[in-house]
């Protein structure tokens, strides 16, 4: 009979091992010393310890909770949390009984309002949770399955494997929520094709983090992988080859992967610039551009004079806003190449008309708002790079801006909130620009709201993202770029403004690193040391 018990002992020799393990100095002895990543709001914790047992310990739901079985949300994390809590060692030995005052034999989780399982989550998506971790049975209780999500993390991250494969969780009492709703990593696909199952890891690792936005950065000038039902052109010559494509399934099934995990799906077509893929299966959609009058053969960004041009994009989001059922879509509008437009006497005429004269950002913005006003129409909010605020744009109120240059982004923070536009932080958390030694420091000494303005103003700031950008960067080295330099970005985002030690910090990431491994994420070390499951792999 296969055995799946605590550990491969005897009951005379396990209870004398369990005397021996509460007698020994505790590894908890005050709050914040368990190795949680990231640290919560409020955290309590007691010397004394509970056993769990791989073949005596479930989750399951309370009799009061308003997500029951049913719930696939729930019932799929049940599933993943207790592989990753006991799936990395392997038992085949038979249950030991452990006294049941020391024994942890199930969590039980509770949703107190509509859970929304079926639904997406959204900014305003509730993740809090309270954990309580007290023998027999623990209690997560949230409001939301997303909360739940989190909580089943946080509780994944207190049971400890010791050295004789005893499974050990402390008395522990967690109250906690996020300090900001937007957390995202952005990935690029466009300058090298990321394969669905690298996505698939990528999302893994987020959940790892209580990261709860992908930005997918879609396409670009280099490649069109999106594959579109309304124009299949776009994709079938602007790709890399056909190999190198996103079909609608591949779309719906990171969708509904990342929802399983809490986490939304923001997609990005940015436009103007950066398009030259989008040319190659759409004509007449780029602006031609002009050498001495003469047309030169080449192309620059899409052409905003045209009335083709906006049919084309109305229905190209259409179909967008439909595939993602997110309420932002990014629509970019950054490092517009004003070059083109200057050579092409069409252009200059347009302007000429509409009283621009030779003020090319005003013919930004002016694509910029019939895009913006597109989006509304279809009950969709935007999101735009700063230069579309920077230079002179009209935004709709709630057009949300990421804000991306170094320079004094503290300074860029100030001026669009007071605007009154909310605001997404990249600027500090370009992780792609690489770095040696611990360029993680950086990113987590980052002071998010280290701007002056009034508390409203702060409040408009609801979030960052962590950017791992493309152009050297495709699935062999990914996850280690980004993982765990991602995490301390993610530490930032969710714990409270407080939390800086970076001594601290440094412990609990290389073990949180080593968890990650373990899980299967090959993220890369901090710095020289070693993981206890090594001698295991």
């Amino acid at each position: 009979m296969e055995q799946r018990g605590l550990a491969r002992l005897r009951l005379p020799g396990l209870l004398a091992l369990l005397a021996a393990l509460a007698a020994r100095t505790p590894r908890v002895s005050a709050s914040g010393d368990l190795n949680l990543w990231p640290l919560p709001v409020s955290l309590k914790t007691t010397p004394r310890l509970f056993y769990l047992s791989p073949g005596n310990f479930f989750f399951g739901h309370s009799p009061t909770s308003k997500a029951g079985p049913s719930c696939a949300v729930l019932q799929e994390a049940f599933r993943r949390y207790y592989d990753y809590i006991f799936g990395f060692y392997k038992w085949h030995h038979g249950h030991n009984k452990i006294p049941s005052e020391m024994e942890l034999q199930k969590l039980e989780v509770s949703v107190i309002m509509d859970p929304e399982c079926d639904s997406f989550p959204s900014i305003t998506s509730d993740e809090s949770y309270t954990l309580l971790v007290k023998g027999p049975v623990a209690t997560l209780t949230a409001n939301r399955v997303w909360g739940v999500l989190r909580g089943l993390e946080t509780f994944s991250q207190l049971i400890y494997q010791d050295s004789y494969g005893t499974f050990t969780a402390n008395e522990s009492n967690i109250v906690d929520s996020p300090r900001f709703p937007h957390r995202g990593i952005l990935i690029d696909t466009s300058r090298h094709f990321l394969p669905v199952k690298t996505i698939l890891k990528t999302l893994d690792a987020m959940a790892f983090n209580k990261f709860n936005v992908l930005h997918w950065h879609i396409v670009d000038d280099q490649s069109f992988p999106y594959q579109s039902i309304s124009f299949p052109e776009l994709s079938n010559k602007g790709s890399y080859s056909l190999s190198h494509v996103y079909t609608p399934n591949d779309v719906r099934t990171v969708i509904e992967y990342a929802r399983l995990r809490g986490i939304r799906v923001l997609p990005e077509f940015d436009s103007p610039g950066h398009t030259e893929s989008w040319g190659k299966g759409q004509k007449d959609l780029l602006t031609p551009c002009y050498h001495a009058r003469e047309p030169s053969g080449t192309f620059g960004p899409i052409n905003p004079i045209l009335n083709s041009t906006y049919s084309f994009l109305s229905k190209l989001f259409k179909e967008i806003s439909t595939v993602f059922p997110d309420e932002f879509i990014h629509l970019g509008g950054d490092e517009v190449n004003f070059n083109c437009w200057e050579s092409n006497p069409a252009v200059l005429n347009f302007m000429m008309n509409k009283g621009f004269g030779k003020n090319f950002k005003k013919l930004q913005s002016f694509y910029m708002q019939m895009v913006l006003d597109m989006i509304s129409t279809m009950k969709k909010r935007s999101i735009v790079w700063q230069e579309v605020y920077d230079d002179e744009g009209k935004l709709l109120p709630g057009t949300v801006v990421q804000v991306w240059k170094m320079g004094d982004f503290y300074k860029e923070l100030e001026n669009i909130t007071a605007a009154g536009f909310p605001v997404i932080i990249s600027a500090p958390w370009y992780l792609d620009v690489i770095n040696y030694g611990q360029d993680w420091r950086q990113y987590y000494s980052v002071k998010p709201l280290n701007f002056a303005g009034t508390p409203e103003q702060k409040q408009l700031v609801i979030g960052g993202e962590a950017c791992i950008w493309g152009e050297y960067v495709d699935a062999t080295n990914l996850t280690p770029r980004l993982w765990p330099r991602a995490s301390a970005v993610g530490e930032r985002l969710w714990s409270p403004q407080e939390v800086t030690d970076l001594d601290d910090a440094y412990r609990r990431l290389t073990r949180h690193r080593c968890r990650m491994v373990r899980r299967g994420i090959a993220a890369q070390p901090l710095f020289t040391g070693y993981c206890e499951h090594e001698g295991r792999m």
